[in-house]
């Protein structure tokens, strides 16, 4: 009974966690998702890549943060009290991402559509999986593989 429970889940949607990058709604799998921590003091790494922000202490460990609106190539915004660090996994890679804003936990029950059918653009639909849409609101699906700059398995 617990793979049909499974089932119907799946078939019901995906659950992500939505933020604001300036005026839009991003998303990312909450299976990625360890946390979310407000801002605290991140520690420059001199000759890091320019999207990374810097490292915290995260219960002992060194966490690297990036700045994703940097990575997107969005414009720079201040930080604000609602600014939060998104601390995501995939595979062992663990690293932060500053957001304007988590807005909520969303269920994408459609498929999300193909980047590339609705941007023309090919270096930006790299770091997306697609664009979802809940009652009315575009959810944009990032590709964490892609934004954090993983090794593609050839198998």
């Amino acid at each position: 009974m617990a793979n049909e429970e499974t089932k119907n889940e799946v078939e019901e949607g995906i659950q992500v966690v939505a933020f604001k990058l300036l005026n839009e709604e991003y998303g990312v799998s909450i299976l990625n998702v360890q946390e979310i921590r407000n801002l605290t003091d991140i520690t420059r790494v001199p000759f890091a890549a320019d999207y990374i922000k810097g490292v915290i202490n995260l219960r002992g460990s060194v966490l690297p943060v990036i700045d994703l609106k940097k990575r997107l190539g969005l414009a720079d915004a201040p930080y604000t009290e609602d600014t939060r660090v998104v601390t995501v996994t995939v595979g062992d890679l663990h690293v932060g991402m500053l957001v304007d804003a988590v807005t909520e936990v969303l269920t994408i029950n459609s498929k999300p559509v193909d980047p590339k059918k609705a941007i023309n653009g090919k270096e930006i639909t790299r770091y997306l999986s697609g664009i979802g849409n809940v009652d009315g609101r575009l959810i944009i699906m990032l590709n964490l593989q892609e934004i954090l700059d993983l090794p593609k398995d050839n198998k």
